[in-house]
This record gives C-alpha cells, structure tokens and sequence, in this order.
C-alpha cells in the first residue's frame, strides 16, 4: 500500500509523539500541559491507530523541522516559518488550489514569505495525499530528435503528464502542471493560473546582450516533493519554500552541464578560450550569470540572497543555537556555496550529519516515474 514503508507500530509511534511532545511543549513554555497530551496521545493511540497533531503542534512541529534541515543553509530564519494547514482538503482540485494560494501567499510582492503548506498524513500505512511535482513551479523538458528542449531534470515528469493529454508550448521555459495523487487513485492533472506563476527575466548591468539569451527562472522555489515528519505522522504533501540563494539559479540550474548548460554560451558571448580549462572560462562566465541573477531580481524587487551574505546568516544561526543549548546538525557537502566556497566560514568547518527530528525527508519518486526513468536510461 502506499506509504506502508513509513508505517510505525503503535508503540514506535507513541514513543516519537512522546519525543516530539516533550520538546515542542517545553520550548514554547507549555510543560504542564505534557502529561494530559501524551495521556490523550496514548488513548487516540489505542483507539484509533494514530493521533492528529493540534494547530500549535503542526506549526512548530514545522519550524523545527526547518530547523533541523542538515542540508539548509538558510536556517536563521526558521522561527518566522508560516505553516498553512490544509489537512482538510478531500479532493485532488482543493489540494491543487490550496497549492495555488502557497504560490501567491509565498511571493508577497516579491517579499518572499517563508510558508510550508500541510496536507493529509498517511493513516495507518496508508497515502492520502501526494504531489508529483518536484516543486510547486518547475519547467518542462522535452526530449526531442534535436535533443532535450527545457530542463533535462523533469524530462520523465514531462513524458508523464504529455502520456494523459498535456500538451506544453514546446519552449525551454513551459511551467508544468500540478500533478496530484489523492490515496491510489489516478493522479489529476491542473494547469497553473497565470496568477499563481512570477518569473524574473534575466539582464546584465554590463552586457546587454545576456537579455538576448532569453534566459528566466521562477521566483519562488516551493519543494513539494518531500515527506514532513513531525511526532511519528508522516506528511507526504507539504510543500515548502523560503527564498532563493542566486547560486542555486546562476551556479547550478542553469549551468549545469545535466540542466540548461549556459556557461559555454556565456563564455562564447564573452569571448573567452574554452579550449582550455586553464583560461578559467567557466569561472569568469560563472561569475557573469550570478551577478545577472542577483541585479535582475533586485530590478524586480525579487527578494534572493547571495552565497556569501547566505553563510554569514548560518553563522549567526549556530551561535544563535550554541546559545540555546542546542547543537546544530548539518552536511557540509550541501552547505558549502557552488562558487567561492573558500571564502566562507562553512569550507574550514566540520558538521555533524546526525539527523535528528522533525525533519524532511526525501521520499521514493511514484513507481510511474521510476519506470520512466529506467526507461529514457536505456
């Protein structure tokens, strides 16, 4: 059944609550309230199978878990976390909407708003809610007999949703439906709104012709495809976002060789030697297309990040934490910037990679998609 593989015995699920409860409650100064929850916890428990978490409990159930994200760098800011609780919606268009409302709520007139949305938990072992996407806003990539057109990394998401009728425009930047799975029922497709969808066209301070490359990325990054747990209750669907770092968009989506691949491009703009590693050709045009997504989101009004400025906050994050009597967890493969890593406190750092909960986790892709996978691979 979906979601078994996450299924706890009853006493594995009290023992996480009884965790979870001793934690939650004492940091937000509720220690005489423990006993009767975990009596009513226990009961629910017994009765039932499983126990609901109370608005309160999912909401810094939430922020803890950001909190203990080991791959985060942007952490600082886990107390200011919104949750949205949807647990209530029933059917594959009220999750679609719900979504939809992440999306605006979140960019706030480019003040990007930290904001996890929640939906049903797997009950008993069983999947109630799931989202396909990868995030709430990803771009299509479709494989054509001149090669792949959009992102390479959704081109099984794309094949998918194309299989039950989707029909993209065909261009590198195609905003992908919602794909969402309530229980084992066939997964319902909805296209974005127009309302819902921000996008930054990227431009140069010094070189006008970047603008011409007609190069964009989405302005909110939302991971919809992560389990929340929080207490022993598993969340499939509970997408989440804070703001971008600008390395995550110039360093990585669009120059990595398995995405859109600019830096030959740039570099050829440029004029540099990309014959030759050693001229640092990539390096140069690295710098070129962060600083254009840094000077066009600030033109937008676009909250983003830099990658310096985004580890000088984790620093103040672990003396933040050092002073709560808390030691902070992390994997420094994740923290450590895509560029100009040296120049950060995290390169001479070591972290502990414990994982301690709540947390986020990464959850197998649906078995169609695998499939897909396998099958592109061939």
């Amino acid at each position: 059944m979906p979601g078994s593989f996450f299924e706890y015995s009853q006493e594995e699920l009290y023992a996480e609550a009884d965790a979870f409860i001793r934690d939650c409650y004492a940091e937000l100064g509720r220690e005489s309230e423990i006993e009767d929850r975990l009596d009513e916890i226990a009961d629910a428990i017994e009765q039932r199978g499983h126990y609901d978490h109370t608005s309160f409990e999912l909401e810094h159930g939430a922020k803890m878990a950001w909190r203990n994200s080991n791959r985060c760098i942007g952490r600082l800011f886990w107390h200011h976390l919104n949750v949205a609780d949807a647990r209530d919606c029933e059917t594959a268009r009220e999750v679609h909407e719900a979504c939809c409302t992440h999306l605006e709520r979140a960019r706030n007139g480019g003040d990007i708003k930290p904001l996890l949305t929640v939906f049903k938990p797997i009950i008993k072992g069983e999947q109630q809610v799931r989202l396909w996407n990868y995030e709430l806003l990803r771009y299509a990539g479709y494989q054509t007999e001149d090669g792949i057109v959009g992102d390479p990394d959704e081109i099984e998401l794309t094949a998918y949703c194309q299989s039950r009728g989707w029909e993209g425009e065909g261009t590198r930047f195609d905003i992908l439906p919602h794909i969402v799975q309530i229980q084992d029922q066939e997964p319902e497709l909805f296209e974005v709104p127009e309302s819902a969808i921000g996008e930054v066209r990227l431009r140069h301070p010094e070189y006008e012709w970047l603008e011409d490359l007609g190069l964009r990325w989405y302005d909110v990054p939302v991971v919809s495809n992560m389990r929340l747990e929080i207490g022993g209750l598993h969340y499939p669907a509970a997408p989440f976002n804070g703001w971008y770092v600008s390395t995550e968009i110039g360093a990585r989506n669009l120059a990595d060789q398995d995405r859109y691949d600019m830096l030959p491009v740039v570099a050829e703009k440029l004029g540099l030697d990309t014959r030759n590693d050693r001229s640092l050709w990539k390096d140069e045009a690295l710098l070129v297309l962060n600083r254009a997504v840094l000077r066009s989101f600030d033109e937008d009004d676009v909250q983003i990040v830099d990658h310096h400025t985004v580890t000088d906050q984790f620093k103040q994050f672990e003396r933040n934490e050092a002073e709560a009597g808390r030691d902070v967890t992390g994997e420094r493969s994740w923290l450590l910037p895509p560029m100009s890593s040296a120049t950060t406190h995290v390169f001479e750092n070591d972290y502990d990679n414990t994982i301690k909960k709540p947390n986020v986790f990464y959850q197998e892709a649906p078995a169609e998609l695998s499939e897909r996978r396998e099958s592109l691979s061939r």
